[in-house]
């Protein structure tokens, strides 16, 4: 699941204009958005497009370089991007894991939640047209070591409405978002993550020697 988190997030940037109505929608979109709340479900299809696993949470964005993902059912875990750093705890596991939000992650999936980096630099944006009453774009890594093949974004109206996120291993990521609420206010101390005590933390935290 954590990779799947982790390609889940960062999609609200800046894209250059483009003629075709799914992409016309998605710049509106991101125009837009500074803050966002919403509820998602997320499903993990294999190879025949059979459902592997299933969870369910909510999610909170505040541009830029800040959002959190809160994933409740079945196993409780969250992502957070605090501006400086991605922090990813599993609850069950007791772990932490942390890493700085920096140009490393600027050819991942993270880029696009970040909103500081141009996705167009990066990715290779298609408008795919209208299918199943969505507007869909997709979004190929220009880099060759990426660990998935394309993410699709699907829009209804002017909202988003389902992310679909295919790995190099053929299988795919739906993310259904529902009740989604732009521009509520969002506290910054959403974005503040302190590892629980006990928790076994790996990478650089940021804090002094002997404080983490």
């Amino acid at each position: 699941m954590k990779r799947i988190a982790l390609l889940a997030c960062l999609i609200f940037v800046s894209l250059p204009a483009f003629a075709d109505s799914g992409v016309a929608r998605m710049k509106a979109f991101l125009a837009d958005v500074k803050t966002l709340k919403a509820d998602f479900t997320s499903a993990l299809l294999d190879l025949n497009a059979k459902q592997v696993k299933q969870s369910s949470g909510t999610l909170v964005i505040k541009r830029p370089n800040r959002f959190r993902w809160d994933y409740a059912k079945p196993n409780a875990q969250v992502v957070v991007a605090d501006g400086a750093r991605l922090w990813y705890y599993d609850v069950d596991l007791q772990q932490v894991t942390v890493k700085p939000l920096n140009d490393t992650l600027a050819a991942s999936p993270a880029v696009l939640l970040s909103g500081s980096n141009d996705v167009a630099k990066s990715f290779t944006v298609t408008d795919l047209g209208e299918k199943d009453g969505l507007a869909w774009v997709a979004l190929v890594p220009k880099v060759k070591d990426s660990d998935f093949e394309s993410v699709k974004l699907g829009f209804k109206g002017d909202d988003i409405a389902v992310m679909e996120l295919k790995d190099n291993l053929g299988n795919t990521t739906r993310i259904n978002i529902d009740k989604l609420q732009r521009n509520v206010p969002v506290s910054d101390d959403t974005f503040k993550f302190t590892p629980p005590k006990g928790t076994d933390v790996v990478g650089d935290t940021g804090a002094p020697p002997g404080h983490g």
